[in-house]
């Protein structure tokens, strides 16, 4: 499958806003009272920024070959 330039570039911006947001997320839930209560959705914050991480670094790849 075939992506311009323009694809990859608008996809990285939205991973990057989500990223921001869920980096936002996890301190918020870290910061609150009792943040052993917040584990699971802690755990699933960090689980989705490693995988969008991983994203960004394909598509900066793929942005560096075009």
């Amino acid at each position: 499958m075939e992506f311009s330039r323009e694809d990859l570039t608008e996809a990285k911006r939205q991973i990057d806003s989500t990223l921001h947001k869920l980096r936002e997320t996890v301190k918020t839930l870290r910061a609150r009272e009792n943040p052993e209560r917040y584990r699971s959705q802690i755990t699933l914050a960090e689980r989705r920024i490693q995988a969008f991480e991983l994203a960004v670094c394909l598509l900066e790849r793929e942005l560096a070959a075009l």
